[in-house]
């Protein structure tokens, strides 16, 4: 932890799908963001945002055809800083799993399921650690104890089948962190599993950036999970951040229309009996394009005539905000970043405080327990 440099810089990234005879898809357009050791970054927006496609970009993992992806990820290695998007597909196999690993969604479809778990763990092992035979294998084991699975030397010869949703996600952990990767990203790595596993399999990742001073991309769209865990926030909405925060002031006084609207559709404990929830009206797929204005406005209770002017950019909250040209908004967004603690929102006609000022970070499994000062 030597340096005060982030682990992985990421600038104007973007991803853009086509094929012949058919429209591109702009999947990710100029997502911005830092991840620095010891702390955990969220990723947050309904389906169709670009949260995962963001993920599998960082990690090489896009297919070769039809994609084409811009940008830059600065990773700071021991060896000097490597931009990931520029490496050729060995090096990105030498550097996932060892620096540069991630947890996906399904561990059922993940984990290769005519092979024991023993052998999948070993094999990161083989790999990128150099470790062989019994060796390997009590190293496995090791690793199974740590992220909690009971009788790990049993486990070693089971497979995927055999355990359950939560032993799944937590072999999926111990092969993530085999090696000690500076970096990890999570792929909502507790969507399928019941309330007191997700609590659990959070604690486990919070002890493990703390242990270790890993720096974790946080995917997911529950705010439950983003109060509990994550230390700074990036609402993602049709391919760009809308607002981005530190946790305790996002959750105080949101701004953009899309995080007060996803904030409201959450049911709260001290809500009054029978109030109703206040959906976000529409679908991700009602937008228009982000040339033509705010992305959102079509779904937008707020918008004005000013937001179907030319792409927001990204300001401190409590500046004026306004449109600019797409060669503008790299500056614009590295002066809003600095400014108001990195609370900035990319919206021209934001709620201001009194509309929204007065919601706090809703209860979530990892949340329970959590100072009041840090719920915001």
């Amino acid at each position: 932890m030597g340096s005060d440099a982030p682990l992985l810089t990421v600038e104007e990234l973007s991803v853009v799908f086509h094929g012949r005879g058919s429209d591109e898809v702009r999947a990710v357009d100029g997502v911005s963001f830092t991840l620095e050791e010891g702390r955990v970054t969220g990723l947050v927006g309904e389906s169709g945002c670009g949260k995962s496609v963001t993920s599998l970009a960082l990690m090489g993992l896009l297919p070769d055809r039809g994609v084409r992806v811009g940008g830059s990820a600065v990773m700071r290695l021991p060896e000097g800083p490597v931009n990931l998007l520029g490496l050729s597909a060995r090096r990105m196999r030498d550097l996932r799993g060892s620096r540069l690993a991630m947890i996906f969604q399904d561990p059922l479809s993940s984990l290769n399921p005519v092979v024991p778990i023993g052998r999948q763990v070993t094999e990161i092992l083989r790999r990128h650690r150099g470790m062989r035979g019994s060796a390997a294998e009590r190293e496995a084991a090791d690793l199974l104890y740590r992220v909690g699975i009971p009788d790990p030397r049993r486990r070693l010869r089971e497979y995927p089948h055999q355990l359950s949703g939560g032993m799944r996600q937590r072999a999926l952990i111990a092969m993530a962190v085999a090696c000690r990767p500076r970096v990890m990203i999570a792929d909502e790595p507790t969507t399928a599993l019941d309330v007191t596993i997700q609590a659990q399999i959070l604690e486990l990742l919070k002890d493990l950036v703390t242990e270790e001073g890993t720096a974790l991309l946080m995917i997911t769209h529950d705010l439950g999970v983003v109060a509990g865990l994550c230390d700074d926030i990036n609402v993602l909405y049709a391919g760009r951040a809308v607002e981005r925060a530190p946790r305790a002031p996002l959750f105080a006084e949101p701004t953009h229309p899309y995080t007060v609207g996803l904030l409201g559709s959450i049911p709260r404990l001290d809500a009054p009996r029978g109030e109703p929830l206040t959906p976000i009206r529409g679908s991700v797929n009602d937008n228009i394009a982000w040339s033509q204005g705010c992305a959102f406005a079509p779904r937008c209770d707020h918008y004005t005539l000013e937001c179907l002017q030319g792409p927001p950019v990204l300001a401190p909250v409590g500046a004026a905000a306004g449109v600019e040209g797409a060669a503008a908004r790299t500056a614009a967004t590295g002066r809003a970043a600095a400014a108001d603690g990195g609370h900035v929102h990319r919206c021209v006609n934001p709620l201001r405080a009194g509309g929204a000022s007065d919601r706090t970070a809703p209860e979530g499994p990892a949340a329970v327990g959590e100072d009041e000062e840090e719920r915001g």
